[in-house]
């Protein structure tokens, strides 16, 4: 017989999303009860919204009033084929933008709304009434996996992994190639110039210059399949961090998109990962301290470059999203009830970052870069705690 209380009271509402603005400072959560914001640095509430009803995405546009929500949870405030523009300052609805299904992703700017459905994404002008501007056909993306900037849209193509990236200024949509299986993560760096994808397999992160899709580096995370849950570049763009269900957060060396190779020379930064690979700690240091001659190996994993520091993170007690289950969903199923997501990274500082999930074990987690004694940099996780009970 268990006797050991429970984490977290029976009684608090579990966290239906979890999502980062635009340069990782605050972070907005749905619960079934509405939504509240963060300060992503201390985790403390900014702003909780009670609406009594349930809100599966919650997005904001950067550090400004509005938000993108959609409905959903055990009793969702809105039907699943809208997305609901918030003005939060006014406390309203600004504008709302339907749909024939349901929406598994939004993405919103100053000038945009990007809507994403299973097999489309609809851009619209950010204005009232929404001007569409574009619509784009895509294999399956239940994920609703979308990136938006002033610059790129990016998003799965029309054959399972392959990445279509639109020039916003001219319209033009390149077909990237990115992997042979189905995708699993997209992310752009913060100036938009550098694309990280990862496919359903899990073992390999690419790095592509988002302009002319060249191919500047590929990672490894692992030999085995792992359901990678997120990417995110660091604020400079010079390393790239990486969770999965295997539960670690991986931190990659990412090159300069002047000199796309490895062993280019760098200019000054924070923290210069590429002048020290890995930890005496680290299970999946760089290739040649991993494989030592077997390195020299041409093909398969010994010739891989890993990430140079990683740490585990807790991904709590709850069934975990993964490939497996993701293939069970249909276009009806509800956001907010399926596995919470979990791993979400957003970065502080160059050489601080954040891995939060969402869930009844809604966990906040701080890790660091520091150097070591032998002048290699660790990921050390520096402190935690339980958001919803703020």
């Amino acid at each position: 017989m268990n006797t050991r209380p429970p984490i977290e009271s029976p009684s608090e509402l579990p966290a239906l999303s979890v999502a980062f603005n635009n340069d990782s400072s605050r972070f907005a959560v749905g619960l079934d009860s509405g939504f509240r914001i963060f300060l992503a640095s201390t985790c403390q509430i900014q702003t909780a919204r009670v609406f009594n009803a349930g809100l599966g995405l919650v997005q904001m546009m950067g550090n400004a009033n509005y938000l993108a929500l959609v409905g959903g949870g055990r009793s969702p405030k809105f039907p699943q084929n809208k997305v609901i523009i918030w003005d939060d300052s006014k406390g309203k609805v600004a504008f709302e933008i339907a749909a024939l299904t349901a929406v598994r992703g939004v993405q919103i700017t100053k000038t945009r709304v990007v809507v994403v459905l299973q097999n489309s994404v609809r851009l619209y002008a950010f204005e009232k009434p929404p001007k569409p501007l574009a619509k784009y056909e895509t294999a399956d993306n239940l994920l609703g996996l979308c990136c938006l900037t002033d610059k790129y849209l990016v998003f799965p193509g029309r054959t399972p992994g392959h990445v279509q990236v639109v020039q916003l200024a001219t319209d033009s949509v390149s077909i990237l190639p990115a992997h042979s299986s189905s995708l699993r993560a997209i992310q752009l760096s913060a100036d938009g110039e550098l694309l990280a994808t990862a496919s359903e397999k899990g073992t390999l992160v690419r790095i592509f210059a988002t302009g002319s899709c060249a191919k500047l580096a590929e990672r490894r995370r692992g030999s085995e399949n792992a359901t990678i849950f997120s990417l995110r570049f660091s604020p400079s763009g010079s390393m790239l961090a990486c969770t999965s269900d295997k539960g670690n957060l991986h931190i990659f060396d990412v090159p300069n998109l002047r000199r796309p190779t490895s062993s280019a020379p760098r200019g000054p930064r924070p923290i210069s990962p590429s002048a020290a690979p890995s930890t005496g700690a680290n299970p999946n240091a760089d290739a040649t301290n991993k494989w030592g001659f077997l390195s020299n190996i041409p093909f398969g994993p010994f010739s891989d470059v890993y990430s140079f520091t990683s740490a585990p993170f807790e991904t709590g007690s709850e069934p975990l999203q993964n490939n497996h289950n993701m293939r069970r969903l249909s276009d009806n199923a509800v956001l907010g009830t399926t596995r919470p997501i979990k791993g979400v990274i957003g970065w502080i500082d160059e050489h601080s970052l954040l891995v939060i999930g969402a869930g009844q074990d809604a966990r906040w987690e701080k890790f660091v870069l520091r150097e070591g004694e032998d002048g290699r940099y660790v990921l050390v996780r520096e402190g935690w705690k339980g958001y919803l009970g703020n």
